[in-house]
């Protein structure tokens, strides 16, 4: 296996809250591709003296580097890498192309319109879609109904903005009623609602649909239409490829750490998530013994933040 190269880059970002990409010029892998500007760190340099350096040399400004937003390992047939990238919104001079390449001031809701090579597709999601993805618990009978909602409508307040509805076992007209309340109050607080393993009940309410490994492993074709957001639980690089083959807009890998939901199961710890982080370009969120604090290691292992249900359900009112 090759060795990691160490690439370092900004998401450079004006007051308008457009963001600054580079397209790769002709004679280099990826040609014609977006990209966020930066280039290789040299040995003995810092991740910001690198990012100073390449761009004062790509763009010729003197940059300010802000707060890590991702690192992104990403195994290419020829070469692996690990993309460093840093916010930066000050800095002297005005960007241009020394180097022959062009520029252009995407603003944030047409990044995703721009064709990147896959470690900067994350980089995109880490800028536009939110760090943590909750995991409701199952109320343990109908009277407790109110409540979880109550409890979804506190995590909402909380700033919660992407939830998926888990509730395995569920008769299928009580799983209705309350996913029906739960997508009205996601939809008032602007957050997004996906449903576990209800392929129906998700397109019936134009809401998004996550798929248990399981359930994944079967599929040749993208069960819900492009307009519906998809998701999946991956635990191996091939669930994972498949994931990305059909479309799915994100996944969730873990355990990251050892749970009391799944006894005697290990971890498999921050390492191994990165690796297989190594062989898909989706945002990825891990999950396993995580909460809040978690976000920024996480981020720094490639995920898009971290999926939990202990971790960010509110505790009882």
């Amino acid at each position: 296996m090759p060795d990691r190269v160490e690439v370092v880059a900004a998401a450079i970002t004006d007051a308008r809250g457009r963001v600054l990409l580079a397209r790769r010029t002709e004679g280099r892998d990826l040609a014609g591709l977006w990209e966020f500007p930066g280039g290789k760190r040299e040995p003995g340099e810092s991740p910001e003296q690198a990012l100073v350096r390449e761009l004062r040399e790509e763009l010729g400004i003197e940059a300010e580097i802000g707060a890590p937003l991702i690192a992104v390992a990403q195994q290419y047939p020829h070469k692996r890498l690990r993309l460093d990238v840093r916010h930066v919104t000050r800095w002297r001079g005005i960007p241009r192309g020394h180097e022959g390449q062009a520029l252009a001031w995407a603003p944030p809701g047409k990044l995703s319109g721009y064709a990147m090579p896959p470690a900067d597709r994350p980089v995109v999601a880490a800028l536009l879609q939110p760090d943590r993805y909750l995991v409701t618990p199952q109320p343990a009978s109908p009277a407790e109904d109110g409540a979880w909602l109550d409890a979804l409508g506190r995590a909402l307040a909380s700033g919660i903005r992407r939830i998926q509805a888990r509730l395995p076992g569920m008769d299928a007209s009580r799983r209705r009623a309350l996913v029906t309340e739960a997508a009205g109050q996601c939809a008032l607080a602007g957050a997004e609602l996906l449903v576990n393993d209800d392929l129906a009940l998700a397109c019936d309410l134009g809401i998004g649909l996550h798929l248990p490994a399981a359930r994944l492993r079967p599929l040749a074709t993208r069960p819900v239409p492009a307009d519906i957001r998809l998701a999946a639980s991956c635990h191996d690089i091939k669930e994972l490829r498949l994931a990305e083959a059909l479309g799915c807009d994100l996944a969730v890998v873990g355990p990251v750490n050892a749970t009391t939901t799944h006894p005697g199961v290990a971890g498999i710890g921050w390492p191994a998530f990165e690796t297989l982080r190594e062989h898909a370009s989706l945002p990825i969120y891990a999950i396993g013994g995580l909460g809040p604090r978690d976000i920024a290691i996480a981020r720094q292992h490639g995920a898009q933040g971290i999926a939990a249900i202990r971790g960010l359900w509110p505790a009882s009112a």
